[in-house]
């Protein structure tokens, strides 16, 4: 078997792996998901080098031999073998026994199930040609010849599909790590995890890491942005659904633009959805509390009713989706990560509380009206999930609303969400804001508690805040909230619709903990609205003067801590400006009908007073935008590299303002363009002028063509139009791809189709492409190079060598289908070649030749098994008719042509 194969040869490779870096703990504000801000914070040039893709996680759930040695007081120390590590910590069974997340009955069941191994889980592209084929082989082959084996504690299914996701697109398999190298079936169940991972059919994805995308509800006409979308598995799931929903043959009208604030991991988001091949995708590298909003501020005011509206929705980026996968505490994950056990403390929950509003309301701010965002965390801690949820309600009023989805994914066991919490500190539990003074509770803000609400001692006045800090003005005391001179102890219960959360608990259907929150975009938010205002001019002076107080403010606050030489400085000033920036998006994204020539001078100032703290996205490199054309940006970036060091190998790439970034530029050269749709005869109805860009300002040395489609040309050109505000890591399909070698100069067209272009373009394609029958085709996946004279089929031998030097497309020719120029579909196979001057070779590697090879070989095996019955069905239908002598002789030889033909693919 194939498998079989690849196992002996994988057998002395040192297995690493390449699905993410290294996690890092949160302690101080980090997620485990996320590399820390300050290492990187997308501020840096540093490419990715591979040594990144090699520093894997290591297998916390088998500690090293020497470390019970180097612990003289462990009793287990004289036991050379592994360990478990640690799976308990009192604080953490302190504090969620008293939040109540379980009751005390199943408290048990539930910390029993915690220190279980996670099952390992993965997803079918549904988009794949294969994804039938994968999901019969697992149900046919792999359910079977698992469930055969003796394993130890087997009760349970060997792999199953998870009930309650779509079309049995999702599995999750109940053995450990260990249990899956234990014996020859198992090993072959893993390397064919592995394998189909590889080449994209398969994602290996928590369970539920795999919930939120279901409930936002995706369209294959919407924009979606996934704000913290490294590692990338749920920016693969919202590809594949934007495709799976999308016409046959077409791309989807809709994108997704994925970010993250590291730049590695980010080159980690790209390493995982490049096996997606879409040309529906943006990656960028910005934080998500300051994501850009890309507002063009040009005056639409002339124009008719209807124009105004169309010019409006393209000068502003804006989304129908938002998936908001925030930073956090991440102990949902205790049992993919034990080391967490020994970590854990309150203060993990708590210190990344306002990062996470902040996220949530920017994104909330990119949200269309009408619009779908999921909030959710891998944490059960309620100060990280329902106080983000409240806080962002009260905040917005009726503008946002909590949905229930308890009607959506039956099959699929969730919890209601909390209404009443309590906050520790400090080893004090604080049952409201009051508690925050009483025991000098430092961090600690009202959006913790349920309430929200904030309590002033009346006694003292002359406090700048409750607790001593600057206090967020977005958590300052609205006119209505009730203020209380008390500090009679009582629980707080939040009056919002909390229940309609969802918390997801690991005891429940064998799984890791998670919540999800569905908020609904009713209306505008509310931060700008002024029923006072009568006209556009009071609007605007009202607004000039709110930019000048922030700006204030911001100066003022930035330069008070400065001269403060305590820890977690940099933090407060980072939450400071954070507040005022989000304050100014909000402003500038609700009022730019009214107000769009005071929003650039209200920018400029508050520019100037962020670059003074250095707090600007893109850190001291960054370069303001002096004007929204793009031709002056373009201009910009030309001096700049003209101007770099003399004698260095590589020049300074520049990206608008962004150093260190390869450039995204329209690829305008005709003289290519029309020798690569001349060479391939690319029929004009394939979208070709304005949808391919390349990454370098130098035409004659483009090395790569990519393919956009239209959504992400219009995103491309708004960016342009605003003097490039994101910062671009990644953008659209590698189509077209320059030929180095010797044979590749001197071919009538020095571009080849990539791989990952190629099922795109192939629908348009009229030359240089063969059909080849399934013997011929075979035959070149297994020896990869033929000379034209070992062709079995004669006719396509001399086909091919009178093809032109270069690429060439071999599509398989149908089995029920033997002519050529069949219309190409999601099932159609073919692959790219090389055409020399004495033989063809593919262009494909050896990896994908084999899978190739494996599913042709069993399409054939399944279309021979179908044909034979239908052969015996037709047969004795014409015995019972004719009689025993009753088929002609012509009948004869049609089915002995079919079985000629079968017999030829083996």
């Amino acid at each position: 078997m194939f498998y079989d194969k690849i196992m002996r040869k994988q057998t002395h490779k040192n297995k690493k792996s390449h699905s993410h870096l290294p996690s890092q703990n949160l302690g101080g504000g980090h997620h485990p998901k996320e590399v820390a801000a300050e290492t990187m914070g997308g501020r840096r040039g540093s490419r990715t080098q591979r040594k990144h893709f090699k520093q894997s996680r290591e297998n916390v759930w088998k500690r090293q031999k020497t470390d019970s040695s180097a612990e003289p007081h462990n009793p287990s120390s004289d036991n050379l073998a592994w360990q478990p590590f640690a799976t308990q910590n009192p604080s953490f069974d302190e504090y969620y026994k008293e939040q109540g997340i379980v009751s005390p009955e199943e408290w048990d069941a539930f910390i029993e199930m915690l220190r279980k191994p996670l099952p390992a889980a993965f997803r079918i592209n549904s988009t794949s040609q294969f994804c039938v084929d994968i999901r019969s082989q697992l149900e046919n082959d792999f359910m079977k010849s698992l469930q055969a084996e003796a394993i130890e504690g087997g009760d349970l299914e060997p792999i199953k599909p998870l009930p309650w996701y779509p079309d049995n697109f999702a599995w999750q398999s109940n053995f450990s790590r260990m249990q899956i190298r234990k014996n020859q079936n198992l090993e072959r169940f893993h390397e064919f995890l592995k394998l189909e991972t590889e080449i994209g059919n398969i994602s290996r994805q928590e369970a539920v890491s795999m919930v939120p995308p279901l409930f936002l509800d995706v369209h294959p006409d919407q924009f979606v942005l996934d704000m913290c979308a490294a590692p990338g598995s749920k920016t693969f799931q919202l590809l594949e659904i934007i495709h799976h929903s999308a016409k046959g043959g077409s791309l989807p009208d809709g994108m997704v633009l994925a970010n993250d604030l590291d730049v590695q991991r980010c080159n980690l988001l790209i390493h995982q959805t490049k096996r997606m091949c879409t040309a529906n995708l943006i990656v960028t590298n910005h934080e998500g509390q300051h994501f850009p909003g890309c507002r063009s501020h040009k005056n639409i005011s002339n124009g008719s009713e209807i124009t105004n509206k169309l010019e409006q929705s393209s000068t502003q980026l804006l989304f129908d989706r938002v998936l908001c996968d925030v930073p956090c505490s991440g102990d949902g994950t205790l049992r993919k990560a034990p080391d967490i056990w020994c970590k854990w403390n309150v203060g993990m929950g708590n210190g990344v509380h306002c990062l996470q509003i902040q996220i949530a309301m920017r994104g909330l701010s990119l949200l269309k009206v009408g619009g779908r965002m999921v909030y959710s965390t891998c944490s059960m801690n309620p100060v990280e999930n329902e106080a983000v949820i409240a806080e962002i309600l009260r905040r917005c009023g009726g503008s946002v609303e909590l949905v229930d989805v308890s009607d959506e994914l039956p099959q699929l066991i969730r919890r209601p969400g909390l209404t009443k919490w309590k906050v520790r500190d400090k080893g004090v539990w604080l049952a409201s804001y009051k508690d925050v003074r009483k025991f000098h509770g430092n961090g600690i803000v009202p959006s913790m508690f349920p309430s929200g609400k904030i309590y002033v001692d009346l006694t003292d006045n002359n406090r700048k805040s409750e607790n001593g800090e600057i206090v967020n003005s977005e958590d300052g005391a609205q006119p209505d909230d009730p203020v209380c001179s008390t500090y009679k102890l009582e629980e707080e219960v939040s009056d919002l619709p909390l229940e309609r959360c969802m918390r997801i608990m690991p005891h429940d259907q064998n799984t890791g903990a998670f919540f999800i929150a569905v908020l609904h975009k009713v209306s505008h938010l509310p931060a700008i609205r002024d029923k006072s205002v009568g006209s556009q001019g009071n609007l605007s002076t009202r607004n000039d003067e709110l930019y000048e107080k922030l700006s204030d403010q911001v100066t003022a606050e930035i330069n008070g801590l400065e001269g403060n030489s305590a820890d977690g400085t940099d933090e407060k000033i980072s939450e400071i400006a954070s507040e005022a920036d989000e304050k100014i998006s909000e402003v500038a994204s609700e009022s730019e009908e009214k107000i769009s020539e005071v929003t650039p001078e209200a920018d400029e100032k508050i520019l100037v007073v962020a670059l003074k703290a250095d707090l600007v996205d893109g850190g001291p490199d960054a370069v303001a935008p002096e004007t929204n054309s793009s031709e002056a940006a373009q201009a910009s970036a030309d001096k700049k590299i003209d101007s770099a060091k003399v004698g260095e190998k590589r020049k300074l790439q520049i990206q608008g303002k962004w150093r260190g970034v390869d450039p995204v530029i329209f690829f305008k050269d005709e003289a290519i363009i029309n020798s690569i749709k001349s060479f391939y005869g690319i029929d004009e109805s394939f979208p070709f002028s304005g949808h391919v860009v390349t990454r370098n300002n130098e035409t004659n040395h483009v090395k790569r063509i990519y393919y956009v489609s239209k959504s992400v040309k219009d995103v491309l050109e708004l960016n342009f139009r605003v003097g490039q505000q994101l910062k671009l890591t990644s953008v659209g399909l590698k189509m077209f791809e320059r030929q180095s070698s010797r044979e590749g100069s001197s071919a009538p067209c020095s571009f080849r189709i990539s791989s990952e272009g190629l099922p795109v373009i192939l629908p348009y394609v009229t030359k240089q492409i063969l059909y080849a029958s399934p013997t011929d085709f075979k035959h070149l996946l297994q020896y990869k190079t033929i000379k034209f004279a070992d062709f079995v089929d004669a006719e396509f031998g001399q086909n091919v060598a009178n093809l032109m030097l270069g690429c060439c497309v071999i599509v398989l020719r149908g089995g029920k289908s033997l002519s050529d120029h069949t219309q190409a579909d999601t099932s159609t196979i073919a692959i790219g070649c090389w055409k020399g001057r004495a033989s063809l070779s593919v262009m494909v590697t050896a990896i994908d030749c084999q899978e190739l090879l494996e599913r042709f070989s069993a399409r054939i095996e399944t279309e021979k098994g179908t044909l034979a019955q239908e052969n015996r069905g037709e047969l004795d239908g014409k015995q019972d008719i004719s009689g025993e002598n009753g088929t002609s002789m012509e009948e004869h030889n049609v089915e002995a042509e079919k079985i000629h033909y079968m017999n030829a693919t083996e």
